[in-house]
């Protein structure tokens, strides 16, 4: 282990998705607590959970410009976008999927498994088939149960037109961050109770059809499996105790590799691409981070 300018370094691999000026940057503050991460448009949504609102920061010639981009947003979480490019929020104290258009309209797209109200949407994933794929842990619920309908915590999939909700799977304790590989052949779930991330092989109409444990990020420190994301080259980035824990790609469903940490002053909680695509904005409490790196994120949004 090699501890340099703020990177703990475990495999040289590690150095491959560094830039000679690599370095993380602090971008702003003041917010209650920070999540969801999603470039669109230009500039950087994320939720400000506690102060029900998405917030929009961009950088103009007069610096930055931080205002907000919807209030209420129902607390919500996780943002991404649909291949036509609207946003999808996960929402929690409504409790739903939203789809806000381009127009500006909000339209519930999941809200109901049998009739049950979901538990509280955390994060989500568009496939390149148009499927959106969410995480339902509990934790917009007051002491995460009052209100809860559901015996389960749930990862769904839904159509993009918000018909033949399906769940896919329902045993892990708390799903929450969610990705697929760039082939999409798996799918990626952190279960932040345990501070794992597990992964899933997709049959053909992608549905889960095998399981194993990916990586286990529980040091007893504080900070856990949570936001997660993946490179054009498969690695994995997912917040943990200390900062971004980078793993290397695994397509055979075998356990992963820990090749090193990109260290941060605040705890994480969730990591996304933008600008040029190979800048990772990481939310972390109450403060927006970011860093360039050599390597190039998946897509959000139409492709």
């Amino acid at each position: 282990m090699t501890t340099v300018d703020g990177f703990d370094i475990r495999e040289s691999e590690f150095k491959n998705i560094l830039n000679k000026d690599s370095l993380v940057e602090y971008i702003a503050t003041g917010f209650a607590f920070v999540e969801g991460p999603l470039w669109k448009d230009n500039g950087l949504l994320f939720s400000d959970i506690p102060n029900n609102r998405i917030v929009h920061h961009s950088i103009s010639e007069e610096g930055p410009n931080i205002s907000t981009f919807r209030y209420p947003s129902g607390n919500s979480n996780g943002l991404t976008m649909d291949l036509d490019g609207n946003l999808i929020a996960c929402e929690h104290s409504t409790r739903r999927i939203s789809l806000t258009t381009l127009s500006g309209e909000t339209l519930p797209i999941a809200t109901r498994y049998r009739e049950k109200r979901l538990n509280s949407p955390n994060d989500v994933v568009v496939k390149s088939d148009g499927f959106i794929y969410f995480t339902d842990p509990p934790y917009g619920l007051p002491q995460m149960k009052q209100g809860k309908e559901l015996a389960f915590n749930g990862v769904y999939r839904v159509k993009p037109n918000g018909k033949d909700l399906e769940l896919l799977i329902d045993d892990i304790d708390m799903p929450n961050g969610i990705a697929f590989s760039p082939d999409e052949k798996h799918l990626y779930v952190t279960d932040s109770m345990h501070k794992f991330i597990n992964i899933y092989a997709l049959d053909s109409e992608g549905r889960p059809k095998g399981m194993k444990r990916f990586a286990n990020l529980d040091i007893g420190q504080d900070g856990t499996a949570d936001g997660i994301k993946v490179d054009t080259d498969g690695r994995v980035y997912s917040t943990g105790p200390g900062g971004i824990w980078v793993f290397a790609t695994s397509d055979k469903l075998e356990a992963g590799k820990l090749l090193g940490k990109i260290l941060l002053p605040e705890i994480p909680a969730n990591c996304a691409w933008g600008e040029d695509g190979s800048t990772l904005f990481i939310t972390a409490r109450t403060g927006l981070y970011k860093i360039r790196l050599a390597v190039m994120g998946t897509p959000v949004g139409p492709r």
